[in-house]
């Protein structure tokens, strides 16, 4: 692509695309609300330790290599 046809190009765009008129953006910085938010949601999943998944995933896999034993290297491979 030349130097025109990049020129031609972003005019193409300029006016398919045009600026939007009194959007400045947020008034404030987000981000310290996205990172309080974040700690609120990390601090309750934590205090409930593991979740009921994670054990039944775990029994499973012991399940798994209690019944089929030659499985457990392959377990292991992808882990």
């Amino acid at each position: 692509m030349n130097a025109h046809d990049e020129e031609r190009m972003k005019e193409v765009l300029r006016q398919a695309l045009p600026p939007l008129e009194g959007d400045d953006g947020p008034g404030r910085d987000l981000w310290p609300a996205m990172l309080r938010r974040m700690d609120a949601e990390s601090g309750a999943t934590q205090s409930h330790g593991w979740a009921w998944f994670d054990g039944a995933l775990l029994a499973a896999m012991v399940g798994f290599g209690v019944f089929f034993p030659a499985a457990i290297p392959v377990l292991l491979f992808y882990l």
